[in-house]
C-alpha cells in the first residue's frame, strides 16, 4: 500500500511543499506509483523519512543527513556526538544570553537602576530572584502601594540603597540572636524587631500597615525566594520565616491593643 504526498503531509505534520523539497534534493523521492500513474510513498519510503525528520530536529543540514542515509560506511554515531557537541555550545551560549536578558529584566521589575559590578557591592548574597519578582509584580501591580514602592525603589541611589542594605543586615543579626536564644516569637524582643521591620518598609519604600506586614510576613514563610529578599540562604535556619511570621502578627495584635487602650 502506498501513500500520497497529502497523506504523508497530514500524519508526518510536514507540508507538501517540504516533500517536494525532499524529492527535488535527491533526499526523499516516492518510489512507488499508483495504477494511474500517480507517485505513492511505501513503508521503507516513510521509515526513511523518519530518519530525516529525527536529524532536522537535532539541526543536521540536509546535505549531510543524505550523507548518513546513503552511505553504508557512515558512522552515525560520530555525526550524532558531534551534533551534541555543537547543541551544549549553543545552549551554552543561550544560557549567557539568558542570564542577560534577565539582568535587564531584574532591573525594570526592582526598579534598582544599578550596574552588576554596583548591585553586587551593595546587596552582596541578597538577590532579587527574577521569577519571584515577576509574579509579585503580576501579583500586586495594580496595587498603590506596590506602585508607590516601585517608584521610589527606582529613585533611591547607590548610597541610598548601601543605607537601606546596612540597616537591614544590622538587623538580621538581632533577629537571628533572637531566634538563637530561644525568645519566644511572640515576645516583646521579636515583635520589636517585626515593628522595626514594618518601619524600615515605610521608610525607604511605602506606609506599610500591620494587615500589609502581614501579608509580606506570610510570603516569607510560604515562599523561601521571598524570605530570600530578607535574610541570605546562607545566614538561615530552620524555623526562621515562620518565626518571624509569627512575630510579625503579634505585633499587629499588640498594636492593635494598644490603639484601642487609647
Amino acid at each position: 500500500m502506498g501513500y500520497s504526498v497529502g497523506q504523508v503531509s497530514g500524519f508526518a505534520g510536514i507540508t507538501v511543499r517540504t516533500l517536494h523539497h525532499y524529492d527535488k534534493a535527491g533526499l526523499l523521492s516516492p518510489s512507488d506509483r499508483s495504477p494511474a500513474g500517480y507517485r505513492l510513498y511505501s513503508d521503507a519510503d516513510l521509515a526513511r523519512l523518519q530518519q530525516i525528520l529525527f536529524y532536522r530536529e537535532l539541526g543536521f543540514p540536509l546535505d549531510e543527513i543524505a550523507t548518513i542515509l546513503e552511505d553504508p560506511q557512515a558512522n552515525a554515531l560520530d555525526h550524532l556526538r558531534a551534533r551534541h557537541r555543537l547543541l551544549n555550545d549553543q545552549i551554552t551560549k543561550l544560557r549567557r544570553l539568558v542570564e542577560v536578558a534577565e539582568q535587564a529584566m531584574e532591573v525594570q521589575q526592582t526598579g534598582v537602576e544599578l550596574t552588576p559590578e554596583e548591585r553586587f557591592e551593595v546587596f552582596g548574597e541578597v538577590a532579587f530572584d527574577l521569577s519571584y519578582a515577576t509574579e509579585a509584580h503580576l501579583k500586586w501591580q495594580h496595587s498603590a502601594g506596590h506602585q508607590r514602592s516601585m517608584a521610589r525603589a527606582a529613585a533611591h541611589s547607590k548610597e541610598d540603597w548601601a543605607q537601606i542594605m546596612a540597616e537591614a543586615a544590622e538587623w538580621r543579626l538581632r533577629l537571628t540572636a533572637a531566634f538563637d536564644a530561644d525568645e519566644p516569637a511572640d515576645g516583646e524582643r521579636a515583635m520589636d524587631l517585626a515593628e522595626e521591620h514594618r518601619r524600615h518598609i515605610t521608610r525607604w519604600f511605602t506606609p506599610c500597615p500591620t494587615d500589609m506586614h502581614g501579608r509580606i510576613a506570610d510570603d516569607f514563610a510560604a515562599d523561601p525566594r521571598a524570605f530570600a529578599l530578607v535574610v541570605p540562604p546562607t545566614e538561615q535556619r530552620p524555623g526562621l520565616a515562620p518565626y518571624l511570621r509569627t512575630a510579625v502578627h503579634a505585633n499587629a495584635v499588640r498594636r492593635s491593643d494598644a490603639a484601642g487602650e487609647a
